[in-house]
């Protein structure tokens, strides 16, 4: 298809996904899902702004790879327009539309819960606007590429059936930081967990040693060969593995595992880096290696 310019505007795109549905069926979880899965998100689009999205995204290719509009009733006389767009678009391969439903039930039960009226309720009752926005899309519904029932999915299996779908294969399910930090500075804020490296002999008070860090390999050496550094570094791993593989499950995608001594500077360092070796090779699992002290007077 060719536009009133002369150019393709869905030549070259990636992947585009307009995310349309029943008001209360999960719009929002998903937008929130797909974000989280690294993809650029608009809400609230108008339809007519399909094309020149497309054609955006056309221009930057790989700088913008997985675009997701959100398109709903809350665009009000706009939104009618959103099948003859999306038809319009029909010839790139990369266009797919997902419809969010849920029965009229669990819909009148969400909206009560947030005590919002429906966006087509006007002066009638919350189930005359639901059936006057099933009525509407009823239509886009029959023509979508993937319908998803949320009636008996909560945020979190909500977010889960996104990422089964829409998640880059080659992409981690899940990325941990592992963060060492020295408790004089304060326990970081955003940490998940926290493990104390205080338990093992400090190399502040060997002179040779005090002025280098965990990085350094004589600090390092030092630090491992302590009594109970490589026990502990082999079991923290251990108790480490089944957490890190139900966040996966959970579609939780980030964890930060935070690893302190008393200034951040020897031990935590060292036990952070000897952690982040055990860890590397988890399915499905990124490590990520910062020293928030490090450097620090």
């Amino acid at each position: 298809m060719i536009d009133e310019r002369g150019t393709d505007p869905t030549s070259g795109t990636g992947e585009v996904l307009i995310v349309t549905g029943m008001s209360g069926a999960g719009r929002s979880t998903v937008a929130n899902a797909l974000e989280d899965l690294d993809w650029y998100v608009v809400d609230n689009l108008p339809p007519q702004m399909l094309r020149p999205l497309l054609d955006l995204s056309g221009r930057l290719g790989d700088n913008l790879p997985r675009v997701a509009a959100v398109v709903d009733v809350r665009g009000r006389d706009l939104f009618a327009e959103l099948p003859a767009e999306a038809q319009a678009i029909r010839g790139s391969s990369n266009l797919r539309v997902l419809f969010l439903d849920a029965s009229d039930e669990v819909l009148v039960r969400r909206f009560e819960a947030v005590r919002r009226p429906h966006p087509l309720q006007g002066n009638g009752t919350l189930v005359d606007g639901i059936h006057r926005e099933r009525s509407l899309l009823a239509s886009l519904r029959e023509s979508a590429d993937l319908v998803i029932d949320t009636s008996r999915f909560n945020i979190h299996q909500l977010a889960t059936r996104v990422a089964d779908l829409f998640a880059d294969t080659e992409a981690p399910a899940h990325i941990v930081t592992l963060q060492s930090f020295g408790f004089k500075y304060g326990v970081p804020p955003d940490a998940d967990l926290v493990a104390d490296m205080r338990f093992l002999p400090n190399p502040f008070w060997i002179d040779e040693l005090r002025g280098h860090t965990g990085e350094d390999p004589q600090v390092s050496e030092y630090v491992l060969a302590q009594e109970g550094a490589s026990e502990f570094l082999d079991a923290y791993a251990e108790a480490l593995k089944p957490v890190l593989a139900g966040y996966q499950r959970e579609n939780k995608r980030h964890s930060t595992v935070a690893v302190g001594c008393t200034g951040g500077k020897h031990r935590s360092v060292a036990m952070t880096i000897a952690l982040a070796e055990r860890l590397k090779d988890l399915p499905g699992v990124a490590v990520r290696l910062r020293h928030r002290d490090l450097g620090r007077e």
